[in-house]
């Protein structure tokens, strides 16, 4: 596994910037917004970080193995086209939203894990999610 540290930015939207010059290939890369402090709050639903078209398409074409976030959902709520969701998932890369305690991760160094239970016919799903330090 792989965090990315977005806690500190200038807007929603998280973008290329934020994954260039890192070993993505094969990685989990998990997105570490500190959303996740707002949740069962109203805030939370509300102007919450989300990956541009540009990073969903980036993290595609450098072949991570998942990508999850620690916000409500992986793209812009306002969006209707969910553009993150329709690159990765077209590219059969896993989806992980709602994460929580991201800062207690390191950097790297840990295995990510997303055990979910077992059943059919739904697009989303909870998961046990959980990481394995060194």
């Amino acid at each position: 596994g792989l965090v990315i540290d977005a806690t500190n930015r200038d807007s929603q939207a998280i973008d290329v910037d934020r994954f260039e010059n890192q070993a993505l290939k094969n990685r989990a890369v998990l997105v570490r917004t500190g959303w996740d402090a707002h949740w069962r709050t109203p805030q939370y639903g509300q102007e919450a970080p989300f990956l541009t078209r540009a990073a969903a398409e980036y993290l595609v074409a450098t072949g991570v193995a998942l990508v999850g976030i620690d916000s409500v959902n992986i793209d812009d709520m306002n969006d209707g086209e969910r553009p993150a969701h329709t690159v990765l998932l077209g590219a059969r890369i896993p989806i992980a939203e709602h994460l929580c305690n991201l800062n207690k991760l390191p950097l790297s160094g840990f295995r990510f894990h997303a055990v979910p239970v077992k059943f059919r016919g739904v697009g989303t799903f909870p998961v046990r999610a959980y990481a394995v330090i060194g």
